[in-house]
């Protein structure tokens, strides 16, 4: 019998993405060819195609099971009472997985599409907005939601990339922290004084709290958002 045929779908795609993910970290995204994972795995290329539809999608896979990876390592982490600070871990174990997974990282993260994002890539960018919720909840954040959360992204991202390409006898981690600590300056204001914050730290923290009011109809929600958002940026 075809051991193609017998085997359980899930199953292909389990070893499939398996082989992909060693053939990537052995010899980097031109390792991973159709004809090398079909035969890596002990399947058919058409197996291939049935599940993920062309190589790109292949790719996608393994990039999203890279994520999966990731986030079961941050999984572990509770939340403490400062936001700030647990910003600051995440962002570390983020350049440590990086470090330790380059091919993989790199994939994630270094596979440009104009006017889009690979999804893994889509998918640590909800989350790290989740986070940055939090600071904004906390009446900490400088500048609004999105910017801040696109801001973290790029810099944090391409600080990781470049240590990646840097050989690992030059590489100097103190740029990593530098780098961190440059942005939590640009995105955070200190710990909340006594006093209420300015009007657009105000509106920002407000902004943040909206989801969980309910007591807003959608109209006067986007209606209160446009406000509280021309509020945070006129400072």
């Amino acid at each position: 019998m075809d051991s193609d045929r017998s085997a359980a779908p899930e199953s292909n795609r389990e070893r499939i993405i398996a082989a992909a993910i060693r053939l990537l970290a052995e010899g980097g995204r031109e390792a991973v060819s159709t004809r090398a994972v079909s035969a890596a795995a002990g399947v058919q290329a058409p197996v291939i195609y049935r599940l993920f539809g062309d190589k790109q999608g292949l790719l996608d896979a393994v990039a999203a099971h890279g994520f999966a990876t990731h986030l079961g390592t941050k999984a572990g982490l509770e939340p403490t009472g400062d936001p700030v600070e647990d910003l600051r871990t995440g962002w570390d174990l983020n350049t440590e997985f990086g470090l330790a997974n380059p091919a993989l990282y790199t994939l994630m993260y270094a596979e440009p599409r104009p006017g889009t994002m690979p999804p893994a890539a889509s998918a640590a960018l909800e989350i790290l907005g989740d986070h940055v919720r939090r600071i904004a909840e906390a009446g900490r954040l400088r500048i609004d939601e999105a910017r801040a959360t696109q801001l973290i992204h790029a810099v944090g991202g391409g600080t990781t990339l470049a240590l990646i390409a840097t050989p690992e006898d030059r590489r100097d981690l103190t740029v990593s922290r530098l780098a961190r600590e440059a942005v939590i300056t640009a995105i955070t204001t200190d710990a909340p004084a006594p006093t209420p914050p300015g009007p657009a730290g105000a509106a920002l923290a407000l902004r943040a709290l909206l989801p969980g009011t309910g007591v807003l109809t959608p109209g006067e929600h986007g209606l209160l958002t446009e406000l509280l958002d021309r509020i945070a940026r006129a400072e």
